[in-house]
């Protein structure tokens, strides 16, 4: 674990372009301290960094990249903000709930739980290998199950959760059956959390990305422009389109928001 608390008072670029606010501007998340799960690289790691320009302290998680992890806690310190890499495998309970009391030692408290990890698990429902669909109900389904029952004990009140899910839920395509299934459970998760927790003001959300340029969708790359003529937007999604929506959700600015989804898909999710 690596926790570095100094901060520096101007703005420095990320390897990513992405600018980290400091602490001469106003911040909406100031004081607030966040877990984003599986946080080293594509969605999970943009919305750290969101987080983290927003005021919050962010605890970065990975299975087993600790370089990439590590190079998203240095972008956070390098702007000013306080970060912690921690591992954890998700398809892990004892992990799982390891994690979260590793985050409350370094930071005592915790307000905002980010459920990003998953798993594709693709294939045509006829052919995918027992392993396959395991391994995606570990982790998708049980691995967040096993997470929000830890945040629903530890978040703090006026707290948010906000899950990860994907536009597939609401618009899906062949060869996607497990992973929407996993997925679909998990907003159904979602829901009936927001019912349990609301009267600590604790609200819980799920965001539905579509189409998002990750090395997890880097396999179809060649088939992007295809895709984007499908949007109405006529683009495919960044990290950061997803991260701005996590930020929003994890603000005050949405205290009123829960048990909704969130399609964030370029207009192709309705």
């Amino acid at each position: 674990m690596c926790i570095k608390f100094s901060r520096k008072q101007h703005r420095k670029k990320t390897t990513k372009g992405m600018t980290l606010m400091t602490t001469q501007t106003a911040k909406r998340l100031q004081g607030k301290t966040a877990l984003v799960t599986a946080s080293s690289r594509g969605i999970g790691r943009a919305v750290a960094l969101r987080l983290a320009a927003d005021g919050a302290d962010v605890a970065v998680t990975y299975q087993s990249n600790a370089a990439a992890a590590q190079e998203v806690v240095d972008a956070v310190v390098a702007a000013g903000g306080k970060a912690i890499a921690l591992q954890a495998d998700f398809a892990k309970k004892d992990e799982i709930e390891n994690l979260y009391k590793e985050v409350l030692n370094a930071f005592g408290s915790l307000d905002i739980v980010v459920n990003n990890a998953g798993i594709a698990g693709n294939g045509n429902i006829a052919d995918v290998d027992d392993e396959t669909f395991e391994r995606a109900v570990d982790v998708n389904f049980k691995g967040t199950f096993y997470s929000l029952r830890q945040a629903a004990t530890h978040v703090s009140d006026g707290g948010r959760i906000i899950n990860i899910s994907t536009g597939y839920t609401h618009s899906t395509f062949a060869g996607t059956g497990v992973y929407t299934a996993t997925k679909a459970a998990v907003e159904q998760l979602g829901l009936a959390l927001a019912r349990e927790v609301g009267g600590r003001g604790v609200t819980v959300n799920s965001v539905l990305p579509g189409l998002i340029r990750t090395d997890q969708t880097a396999p179809i790359a060649d088939q992007y422009d295809t895709f984007a003529q499908m949007m109405p937007l006529g683009r495919i999604g960044e990290p950061e389109d997803i991260a701005g929506v996590v930020a929003f959700l994890a603000s005050d600015d949405a205290s009123y928001i829960t048990g909704q989804y969130l399609a964030a898909a370029g207009g192709l999710v309705s």
